[in-house]
């Protein structure tokens, strides 16, 4: 398979998603980092963004929320490569009514070689990056042959 590439500009577009048992963490993350993100644009699925916009005192672009759609718009967002980043702090320990699109996000961020986290450690360490801080060019399959395949 071919590769290409895709630049991540320095002003990074970050998707925050969090399912209702980590909205806490996510929130207490956000706040500990609001400098860091500060030079972000952000976008969330719905609850998630009120209550970041609440707590970080700056816009967030609020999508749907999960179950309503919010994730399926967020992994739409990513395969048309406006989403570079994502934070996804999701509930291993409980059942969630729309476990495939939970599924669905977290592959189409791998398939589009996706930076994201989904748990502080990990969130951590990736907005400390100094990645984070300049362009990025990241590389990411070329799925023209796949588009172009006789089925």
């Amino acid at each position: 398979m071919m590769i290409t590439n895709r630049k991540l500009n320095t002003r990074k577009r970050i998707a925050l998603v969090a399912h209702d048992n980590k909205k806490k963490d996510l929130i207490d993350w956000a706040v500990y980092n609001k400098s860091a993100l500060g030079k972000h644009e952000l976008l969330a699925t719905g609850t998630t963004g009120n209550m970041l916009e609440d707590h970080l005192d700056r816009p967030v672009k609020k999508l749907l929320s999960g179950p309503l759609g919010g994730d399926q718009q967020i992994g739409a967002l990513i395969a048309e490569g406006k989403v570079d980043i994502l934070f996804f702090f999701w509930d291993p320990m409980e059942a969630q009514p729309h476990d495939p699109d939970i599924k669905a996000l977290l592959r189409v961020a791998v398939t589009w070689n996706l930076p994201f986290a989904c748990d502080r450690a990990s969130a951590d360490f990736l907005l400390t990056s100094p990645l984070m801080q300049d362009e990025y060019t990241c590389n990411i399959p070329d799925y023209s042959e796949y588009v172009k395949r006789k089925v």
